[in-house]
Order: structure tokens, then sequence, then C-alpha cells
């Protein structure tokens, strides 16, 4: 959430419709640093255009 400067519910909202990756420790919800990466780069393709 912090990195993406998005709210909880938009950022589990993109986690629930697999537009962001992410797995589970235990009870936490966790997105990989390469996930996120890939993520923003997406975001920056598809505004380009």
């Amino acid at each position: 959430m912090t990195a993406l400067r998005l709210s909880r519910s938009k950022t589990y909202d993109l986690i629930r419709t697999h537009q962001l990756p992410s797995f589970t420790v235990g009870r936490a919800r966790r997105v990989s640093p390469d996930s996120l990466r890939a993520f923003i780069q997406e975001q920056i393709e598809e505004n380009a255009a």
C-alpha cells in the first residue's frame, strides 16, 4: 500500500483480481519486490500509449 500510495481496499482489490501477484505468510499477505516492479512497469506502459 505504501509503495503504491494506494488505499488498503484498492490494494486488496488489485490482489483479488490477480493484477498484483501476492503470496501468504501465515495470515499476512505479501507482494514481492519483483511483482511490485512488474506491476508498476505495466501501469507505466499502459498509460504511455
